[in-house]
């Protein structure tokens, strides 16, 4: 969350659009007419069978291979429909900026049903990720001044490195009960309850103990929860949600069970908040939510929402992007020796300043750029449509849904020269990179929990890459599952070996 601008800076981002459409605007300007949407080259004319093909082919798991075959196939822009669900897919930078142009000042993301049916059945109210309007453009300026404006960041900065500084300490401990002078697992797990810690604390201003021994059983019901929860929602996106629950399918009384599970433990959690603040008797930080109440500017009820968004959305994302980081910095020839070097010579110059020392490791956010590349979290972003647009030289209407190929963008040689090479310097080397890292989306919709996620994982890689070598196989390739976001298809192995041993 699972890489920002606030809304009400937008006006510097429209300058860095221009400057990007004038740069590079030669690959999609033609002389000739645009030519009509019937015209999309691509599978748009019979949807079920598509779905039907698509099922067969492990769609649902293989997505994004099956993209970069038709973006082979049919060329840099095509159109799909698969059922009912309708969408022009692009992967050039340019028709991504094109594309921003035309948001509107309520950009709309594809819808995922399955989250909105759940939320009626239960009678539950949208968080900020899924409104859409006014509504939503007024409460996320609300939320924007507290998770991504500069002074929030501040707030929550010491939460986070503390958290991976408890890691540290975790992984010694286990180095030590290994008696072999380092710690090789497969760390989904452990990660997975780094990031659940991480977002807890900055959310609640409390931890949670996740880096212990012993979970609490409700805490890991809720890690359980969260992979049900998107392992469920997968086949719901082109399958009506509503024709499951009707026929009582497993697939919709699992998604049930575990959003159950999501919204009762985040609902603990809020409530033990609530009932503390009001024996509050000092000013220190204590969290985004006990802020959001304190300014009274939001119902209670749509702050609870937004919070159980942010906290189920915000595990998964960075756990995983950091099992990738870990993973080619790992494969990478003398990569991780440069990074390293970059983290130990930021820290000598910048000593307990957190702020100083996260300006000084530029190539560390290259990596996690150059992993979103080739392991972003989603694999499209998406938009619909405000007025007519062309892309690529054809017409697009309004309404439309558009899909940016993040997944083959990546791996596209044209926008990303060896894009098959783990390389964080091509962020660095003065080229242009504008609408080449949108790992977390664009505009004013883009991911909210975008500051936390780069401050958990730039302050995660410091402490390990200050404590650590990071070793795996680098003959094991590991390829790619898509469940709702891309995840290993087996397990990672990784080794932490102490740099002092």
């Amino acid at each position: 969350m699972l890489l920002t601008r606030r809304l009400f800076v937008l006006p510097s981002t429209s300058g860095l659009l221009n400057h990007s459409l004038a740069s590079e605007s030669s690959a999609v300007v033609s002389n000739q007419p645009p030519l009509p949407y019937e015209h999309l080259p691509g599978d748009w004319k019979k949807g079920w069978r598509n779905l039907y093909h698509f099922w067969r082919k492990d769609g649902f798991h293989n997505m994004h291979h099956l993209m970069m075959k038709n973006y082979q196939r049919f060329g840099p822009i095509y159109r799909e429909t698969l059922g009912t669900h309708d969408s022009v897919f692009i992967q050039h930078p340019e028709d991504a900026a094109a594309l921003f142009q035309v948001e509107g000042i309520h950009p709309e993301r594809l819808r995922i049903q399955p989250w909105y049916e759940y939320r009626d059945y239960r009678n539950k109210r949208y968080g900020v990720l899924l409104k859409s309007g006014e509504d939503w453009r007024c409460q996320r300026l609300i939320l924007n001044r507290e998770v991504l404006s500069v002074a929030g960041m501040n707030r929550f900065l010491p939460l986070l490195d503390s958290v991976g500084q408890d890691f540290v300490r975790r992984v010694y401990t286990q180095v030590e009960r290994s008696d072999r002078g380092k710690w090789t697992a497969d760390l989904t797990n452990e990660l997975f309850r780094f990031a659940l810690e991480s977002i807890c604390y900055v959310l609640y201003g409390q931890r949670l103990g996740l880096l212990q021994d012993y979970i609490n059983p409700e805490s890991q019901k809720f890690i359980d929860s969260v992979t049900l929860m998107f392992h469920t929602t997968s086949p719901m996106l082109y399958i009506p949600p509503r024709l499951l629950r009707l026929i009582n399918s497993s697939i919709w009384t699992d998604h049930v069970k575990a959003w159950d599970s999501i919204f009762n433990h985040a609902d603990r959690c809020i409530q033990g908040i609530y009932s503390s603040l009001r024996q509050r008797t000092n000013n220190t930080y204590s969290g985004v939510l006990s802020s959001l109440l304190l300014q009274d500017q939001l119902p209670l009820e749509d702050i609870k929402a937004s919070i159980t968004e942010l906290m189920a959305g915000g595990v998964d994302t960075t756990s995983m992007t950091l099992q990738w980081a870990m993973y080619e910095l790992a494969r990478a020839p003398g990569v991780q020796e440069k990074l390293r070097a970059e983290v130990l010579a930021a820290r000598a110059a910048s000593g307990s300043d957190l702020t100083a020392l996260l300006k000084r490791i530029p190539l560390v956010k290259a990596a996690l750029k150059e992993t979103l590349r080739l392991h972003p979290v989603a694999i499209t972003l998406q938009r619909y449509t405000r007025r007519d647009t062309i892309l690529h030289n054809h017409m697009i209407p309004p309404g439309t849904l558009v899909q940016v190929g993040l997944y083959a963008m990546g791996r596209n040689p044209d926008v990303f020269p060896s894009p098959e090479q783990f390389s964080p310097e091509r962020w660095l080397g003065g080229g242009s990179t504008h609408f080449r890292g949108l790992g977390f989306g664009f505009g004013p919709r883009q991911c909210i929990g975008r500051r936390i996620a780069e401050m958990e994982m730039q302050l995660f890689l410091i402490h390990v890459l200050e404590n650590f070598k990071i070793e795996t196989n680098r003959m094991a390739e590991v390829g790619t599952t898509f469940n709702l976001i891309i995840f290993p298809s087996k397990p990672i192995q990784l080794t932490l070996r102490p740099l002092s041993l």
